[in-house]
């Protein structure tokens, strides 16, 4: 099945290009298995560990997973981070909430499962109160996003995209963005990823941040080597990189 506006639109922005990344992403995803300090090993895309390993975790304080919905970052988290950080991994929608304890339970080691906290507010108001502000020391922002890879595959959402999806999706990522940065301690490391393609919902979103926070934001570009350079992260396309992704990651530090 074919949506003539979609094709139109990712052709426009990935050219002759478009038409092999389209294929990849009919592929099945680069998936492994993490089992790094878990209960027993949880299955996810490779770019989604990198994503989640991105984040520089504190020594000390507490981490917000604000978007945390499977499961598996917050499992690479968990499984990383020290003695004395705490994890509160948050998901608005209960449905998917409850699909996220029921994975933390199952693949994380009795004492990490004790320093993780699942909550289900809306991240972006959060950050309205003044009391929550400056609260995390760490946080990974796994946005909802255009998600293509599974539009593609489903012939429904195919049928019913239109050019105003990532642009309204840009618009709650900004909100999301927004509110993390300030909820976000000074000093912190700030990691905000996306499955989406466009530029719109991932350097775009990021720019918003440097203009709104200006001197407050240091870009600290990922360290890993998969995916693209762009100007605030890397890009992981599958194309390029064994099925892996689409996986946008960006990462920031907030200064005084």
């Amino acid at each position: 099945m074919n949506n003539k506006d979609f094709e139109t639109y990712y052709e426009s922005i990935f050219g002759s290009r478009w038409g092999i990344l389209r294929n990849s992403l009919l592929q099945d995803s680069h998936t492994v298995a993490y089992s790094c300090g878990l209960a027993e090993p949880y299955y996810l895309d490779r770019a989604s560990v990198l994503a989640a390993e991105a984040l520089r975790l504190p020594e000390t304080g507490e981490v917000l997973e604000a978007c945390a919905a499977p499961g598996g970052k917050s499992l690479v988290i968990a499984s990383r981070m020290g003695e004395s950080v705490r994890l509160l991994s948050n998901e608005l929608s209960s449905d998917r909430r409850r699909r996220l304890v029921d994975v933390l339970n199952r693949h994380l080691p009795v004492e990490k499962r004790q320093r993780v906290t699942v909550s289900g507010f809306d991240a972006a108001a959060l950050a309205r109160r003044e009391a929550e502000r400056g609260r995390f020391r760490a946080i990974l922002l796994d946005a909802p996003c255009s998600s293509e890879r599974h539009v593609i595959a489903d012939p429904k959402a195919l049928a019913q995209w239109t050019r105003n999806r990532p642009r309204a999706l840009s618009q709650r990522q900004w909100a999301l963005l927004s509110g993390a940065f300030l909820l976000l301690a000074p000093g912190g490391s700030l990691v905000y990823s996306t499955c989406a393609l466009t530029p719109e919902e991932n350097d775009g979103v990021v720019m918003r941040l440097v203009k709104k926070y200006g001197s407050q934001v240091q870009i600290d570009k990922p360290d890993f080597a998969e995916g693209e350079e762009t100007e605030f992260g890397r890009h992981i396309l599958p194309d390029t990189e064994s099925g892996m992704g689409p996986m946008y990651v960006a990462r920031f530090i907030k200064l005084e």
